[in-house]
């Protein structure tokens, strides 16, 4: 690998070091560790990512900055039209409303909906909601470990009277997310947690 190829790698290992904190700020200390780097070779590799707004620091703190946010935005409407078709075929087929939940910080958002077609009553749920990533299916699905269940379910999560199913989008660097149906009243999760776990991998293989 050439030395600017390794300069590129180490600056995206950084990148995700820092994203990897979860809204928290790392230290140099810290990042050195993830990355397996030194800190002078932080130091350095910060110096371009806090030029185009990607990174800010704060004395020996790190946080992600406001220009990631400009290349999610940008992102977001390509992730929104891959996933419409597989979110479209798990509606219609499990009849109830489908989504694509994406972690923001500590808050789960619904970023993409689609209601099934042929059913005379479902759940509407709004493009933008958002809830703490600990309450709700399409949160909880972000801590299930691969070895385990692929899918959870939830009931009266966020709102009384409406349970949810979902299961995490695996494999796609950068994004916490999960796919997920909600209904009126119970689940039954044998049935309907494979296909939301297919829809999921589906997404994950069109994202990659």
């Amino acid at each position: 690998m050439s030395e600017g190829s390794l300069t590129l790698d180490r600056g995206l290992a950084l990148l995700q070091a820092v994203a990897d904190a979860d809204g928290e700020a790392a230290t140099i200390s810290e990042l050195a560790v993830a990355i397996g780097a030194s800190r002078a070779a932080i130091y350095r590799l910060l110096v371009p990512l806090s030029e185009r707004g990607l990174v800010r620091r704060d004395d020996n703190k790190v946080r992600l900055g406001v220009g990631v946010l400009r290349l999610g935005q940008q992102v977001l409407p390509q992730v929104r039209e891959a996933a419409r078709p597989v979110l479209r075929e798990l509606a219609d087929l499990v009849g109830a409303t489908a989504h694509l939940s994406i972690a923001q910080g500590d808050q789960m958002e619904c970023v993409a909906v689609v209601e099934p077609s042929w059913t005379d009553f479902h759940v509407a749920y709004r493009v933008g909601a958002r809830h703490p990533i600990g309450v709700a299916a399409a949160g909880k699905a972000l801590a299930l470990r691969q070895s385990g269940r692929g899918w959870v379910a939830s009931s009266g999560e966020p709102r009384r009277g409406v349970s949810g199913l979902a299961a995490p989008v695996r494999g796609v660097p950068g994004l916490r997310a999960s796919v997920g149906v909600v209904y009126f009243g119970p689940i039954r999760g044998d049935t309907v947690g494979p296909q939301v776990m297919t829809a999921a991998g589906r997404l994950a293989e069109v994202l990659k």
